[in-house]
């Protein structure tokens, strides 16, 4: 608010200054939201209010309202998203988090894929402590894509180890076209396979998310309402 206008609605300077605190405290807090989706690192926009919850599968629905209060975040739980391809799990899990930007969370967005390449280069420069470190500040991190590629011993061994130190203190969600008992085909080993599996399904929601094609569904609407 500048002076004139202060003069022009005859406020008071106690009034005029209580507004200009109020819009410097709006504008911070827009700023600070703004660079909490930017910092998160979100491949593209996608908001819960665009979902087609009617779309989803059976048990994506059922858990969809409940997950939307971001309580996980606060109780430090995890979230698998497990099913084939298309069915809603990246929409849904950067719906999840811009909307935690949003409420002041910090979240940070990777795939599996890209996080255990950022790992390996960390043991490599010996800064490995300093990268874990840097991600306990996150209350949400999306690890999508698990199950695209398989990893090699040590990969295997830095995710297993990164996300075990998240377990019941900070929520991760995990988004996964393999179901539990084929992700050994992608760590090939089956004792740090069944440790990984135990320590992220703790008091985690387990989402069964196959079925009919999202994006399928999507497209046909689309084509429906332009022909």
């Amino acid at each position: 608010m500048k002076i004139e206008e202060a003069y022009s609605l005859d406020k008071s300077y106690e009034e005029f200054l209580r507004d200009i605190l109020i819009e410097a405290y709006d504008m911070r807090k827009e700023n600070g939201r703004k660079n909490r989706i930017k910092n998160a690192r979100f491949p593209y926009k996608k908001y819960l209010d665009e979902l087609q919850v009617d779309y989803l599968p059976e048990d994506g629905r059922k858990k969809f309202k409940e997950l939307k209060t971001l309580n996980f975040i606060d109780e430090g739980r995890n979230i698998i998203l497990a099913g084939n391809p298309g069915t809603g799990k990246t929409h849904m899990s950067i719906g999840l988090g811009i909307d935690a930007c949003n409420m002041g969370y910090k979240v940070y967005f990777t795939t599996i894929a890209s996080l255990i390449n950022e790992l390996k280069e960390s043991r490599s420069d010996k800064k490995l402590y300093t990268f874990e470190k840097r991600f306990e500040k996150y209350d949400l991190i999306i690890a999508d894509e698990l199950g695209y590629i398989s990893f090699d011993k040590e990969g295997s061994e830095l995710l297993f180890t990164f996300l075990s130190l998240r377990a019941e203190r900070k929520s991760t969600i995990i988004t996964t076209n393999l179901s539990f008992d084929r992700w050994n085909e992608i760590f090939n080993d089956a004792v740090l396979t069944a440790a990984l599996i135990d320590r992220l399904t703790h008091k985690s929601y387990v989402i069964n998310m196959n079925g009919n094609s999202y994006r399928i569904k999507e497209t046909r609407e689309w084509l429906e309402k332009t022909n």
